[in-house]
């Protein structure tokens, strides 16, 4: 069926109503840890290098704790749109349990074995010592941030976006305000480095989490159950929960580690190349927080339509969202592109790493369209429809089967040149787009999930 985009404007009003709190607080949630890495920069390239790397630790954490409550989100806005209070807690409680036990695992990690953390990524002894330093001191945010993750999709899915916004946004501010004085010494602080970038986000993440458990209970919002209800979940239950959000889990595992093994691949090829890498993506995510707000925002309103029976709409929110999120993808890299002119006025780095940022500025602007298909069609789409074990094999494939190998290659048989390596990285987003036209056209990725819960 064909469609005039923009002709659904209740569409689109109740799209950006949710998308829009969700790319600030996403937006703001990225400059927590970019602050680090930016406040960092003004040091030199050993630290760049090993903030970026302990960073990517964190990544894989965020993208598991990411993979268990996506995957919960799918049942909560389906919840959300059956009116059904007491599944949303359970659907938390179990959420909760997975996210702290995952937490806790990289917690031992992080303190007891951050040097062999690092050193997946580099060889470099001197960004393997400060890398340690940085894991170390950040293990104690793991656990609170793995709660505060939960509460924060949850409020999504339930379309209560401000109070993560706002409990972020004080993340941000007690985390800058540290960084000042902790990365560099002012006053009666001493100047601890990379130590003291990592004291302040732990600081910021523990302020998040304190904020909005209160706040959610003050509040009385639906996932705020007692202990009870929030283990309530039998074993029916959790046998669904987990068949469909197993492949979710999976998804972002092996999606994690393909950025990592992306990062190993350029820390390999030189601490200029994975400096380059480092700041490129902290950079972009200042324009990815807009698909990332988008994807998650059509997940709940789609969501929420299969949830109270409205099929045929939801089939129409899909069709809409893959049609406007490459439009203004193409318009938002137009705007990204100029930014990275600022760069060697940002960073402390030498020529060589001004020139490899640049040129890998140039093939991602190019690449965001088929990425802002591709994140709106698994995440806001297919994961909303209940579809994850197709994600999971349109992510994996691509990635694994194509990229990663080829990325691979080219640096360490071929020697080629880095702009060659990333290309060839970034080269999956077109095949992905193709596929995913495909399964979209199908209609094959809208299931009801709750409908006998």
């Amino acid at each position: 069926m064909k469609i005039r985009l923009f002709d659904d404007k209740d569409f689109f009003r109740a799209l950006f109503t949710l998308a829009v709190p969700i790319m600030l607080q996403n937006l703001i949630n990225s400059f927590v840890n970019m602050v680090d890495t930016v406040m960092i920069g003004m040091l030199g390239t050993v630290e760049i290098a090993a903030v970026g790397l302990g960073n990517q630790v964190f990544f894989l954490f965020t993208m598991i704790l990411f993979g268990i409550c996506s995957g919960g989100a799918i049942f909560t806005a389906q919840f959300w749109g059956k009116k059904d209070i007491e599944g949303i807690r359970k659907n938390t409680g179990l959420c909760l349990f997975l996210n702290v036990g995952v937490a806790v695992v990289f917690t031992a990690a992080a303190l007891f074995a951050p040097e062999f953390l690092i050193g997946v990524y580099s060889k470099d002894p001197e960004v393997i010592k400060t890398g340690a330093v940085y894991l170390r001191t950040l293990a104690s945010s793991y656990i609170p941030f793995s709660i505060s993750f939960v509460i924060t999709l949850t409020l999504r899915s339930i379309e209560r976006v401000n109070l993560a916004m706002i409990s972020t946004l004080i993340a941000l501010f007690v985390n800058m305000t540290g960084n000042y004085f902790l990365i560099f010494g002012v006053g009666p602080f001493p100047a601890l480095g990379v130590q003291g970038a990592a004291i302040s986000t732990t600081i910021a993440r523990i302020a998040e989490f304190f904020i909005l458990v209160v706040a959610i209970y003050v509040k009385k919002y639906p996932m705020a159950g007692s202990l009870k209800e929030l283990c309530s979940a039998n074993l029916k239950f959790v046998t669904r929960f987990l068949r469909i959000t197993s492949p979710v889990i999976l998804n972002e595992l092996m999606w994690a580690t393909g950025i990592s093994i992306q990062n190993i691949i350029f820390a390999r090829t030189g601490t200029d190349a994975i400096a380059a890498f480092n700041i490129t993506n902290t950079v972009s995510q200042l324009t990815w927080v807009v698909f990332i707000g988008l994807g998650n925002a059509v997940a709940v309103l789609i969501g929420k339509r299969i949830g109270e029976g409205r099929e045929n709409t939801a089939r129409d929110y899909a069709r809409r969202i893959t049609l406007f999120a490459p439009l203004l993808a193409a318009a938002l890299a137009a705007v990204l592109f100029p930014l990275s002119r600022f760069i060697p006025f940002v960073f402390n780095i030498n020529e060589t790493v001004i020139t490899y940022t640049l040129v890998m500025f140039i093939i991602l602007c190019l690449s965001y369209p088929f990425r802002a298909f591709n994140m709106c069609l698994i995440v806001g789409v297919c994961r909303a429809g209940g579809d994850t074990i197709f994600c999971v094999l349109f992510e994996t494939i691509f990635m694994w089967g194509f990229s990663l190998p080829l990325g691979a290659a080219m640096a360490y048989f071929l020697r080629a040149p880095v702009w060659v390596i990333y290309l060839c990285l970034c080269s999956e987003d077109v095949l992905k787009m193709i596929c995913g036209l495909w399964r979209l056209k199908s209609g094959r990725w809208l299931h009801n999930l709750v409908g006998a819960t």
